[in-house]
């Protein structure tokens, strides 16, 4: 034991890597390569070994790949005969990994046991394996020209060896090589893959698609409730969300940046035929507005009022309309009063009378309520002048 650490100590065992720092695509097949070495103090009969690559341990024990669960179908190993010349030997190890995944991404080290006693040795640090997804990186290098774009196939480490990039626009192979230079127009979107792995595309990267505009709650909206309004658009850079509000001559009035739009305490003024609201979604690619949205708060009758035509001096025998007005959403339904008893009048809405009569003089006021409440108007007195008849006043 004692010679075997001292050997180490010298670096007569030794695990070489090919590199210490690996990037390969996710779904591509990577090799880690090592060689290593050992003295030969078996004399007079061969020496064997015993390689195994591992990335965890349990109980301080290296866990082999080939018998863990997330590699099975994955892993496969290879070595060269080991030679040994003089005191020492070598030989040659290689880990493939196929179908890699994010998961994949640690570090593996190599080790190896011989037949010499206390002969066995593990390869620190090992080799940094990093998967990584392709990225299309946007840049916009030339001030004077907008919309001309640089589109670069970006991954977040070096790839293993040279890879060759194909680029895609709305799904058909365009161009090859790393860098895409275009003119941005909307309706394309744009990808990027290596040369092998076509079917590993980066994410598309395209203009805004129609956003959509929903309101929460989702059912009635009571005034004095709170409300919020979201934006959503399929895009990708994400979009930046801006809202507007649309006024009845259709001008628009920004309200807002974000992807919502709250009110804390919605008013009936909030709503109405010519309260509609809309958001923009843009990204580099382009921007797109949503659809109108028009939202309908329910809310009490507010103040109603009574009014009659004509107005001025009524003469008995003329016609007179009484009218209650009343701002509601649902619409009010009106009950008449006169002389604060209730009158049986139908659900119309003015009031006639054809030919009004010196009984019909008092005072008069309106009852306006919808399900979210109630409230009476002001009062109105009807002073009924009677015409002269055979000399008498009436």
């Amino acid at each position: 034991m004692y010679l075997l650490v001292l050997l180490q100590s010298n670096g007569d065992w030794t695990v070489t890597y090919s590199s210490s720092n690996v990037c390969a695509l996710r779904g591509a097949t990577v090799d880690i390569n090592c060689t290593y070495e050992y003295p030969d103090n078996v004399q007079y009969r061969p020496t064997t070994v015993k390689p195994l690559w591992f990335t965890k341990a349990s109980n301080y024990q290296p866990v082999v790949l080939e018998h863990d669960t997330e590699y099975t179908g994955r892993v496969e190993f290879s070595r060269g005969e080991v030679n040994c010349t003089g005191a020492r030997c070598h030989g040659t190890c290689t880990l493939r990994i196929r179908d890699l995944r994010q998961s994949d991404s640690a570090v593996y080290k190599f080790r190896f046991t011989t037949n010499q006693p206390g002969g066995e040795y593990t390869g620190d640090p090992g080799v940094k394996l990093s998967v990584t997804d392709l990225q299309v990186k946007v840049s916009f290098p030339h001030p004077t020209s907008p919309t001309k774009a640089k589109l670069e196939c970006h991954s977040m480490c070096d790839l293993a060896g040279d890879p060759h990039y194909i680029w895609f626009r709305n799904g058909q192979n365009v161009l090859q090589g790393m860098n895409y230079w275009i003119y941005i127009q909307s309706g394309y979107s744009y990808s990027c893959a290596v040369e092998g792995y076509e079917h590993q595309h980066s994410p598309l990267v395209y203009a805004p698609k129609t956003p959509s505009v929903t309101a929460s709650p989702s059912g009635e909206i009571e005034e004095g409730s709170s409300v919020t309004l979201s934006c959503s658009s399929d895009a990708n850079p994400a979009a930046n969300y801006t809202w507007f509000r649309v006024n009845r001559d259709g001008s628009s009035r920004y309200m807002n940046q974000g992807p919502q739009l709250i009110f804390r305490r919605i008013l009936s003024s909030d709503s109405g035929r010519y309260r509609t609201y809309r958001c923009q979604a843009e990204n580099k690619y382009g921007q797109l507005r949503s659809n109108l949205l028009f939202m309908d708060v329910k809310y009490a009758p507010k103040t109603p009022s009574v009014t009659v035509r004509p107005p001025g001096e009524i003469e008995e025998g003329s016609s007179v309309t009484l009218s209650c007005s009343s701002d509601a959403n649902p619409a009010a339904n009106y009950t008449w009063f006169k002389n604060n008893q209730p009158l049986l009048w139908g659900p119309s809405q003015p009031h006639t009378f054809p030919s009004v009569r010196p009984e019909d003089r008092g005072t008069y006021r309106c009852h306006a309520e919808n399900k979210y409440g109630q409230l009476s108007s002001n009062l109105l007195f009807i002073n009924v002048q009677c015409e002269l008849n055979i000399g008498l006043i009436c």
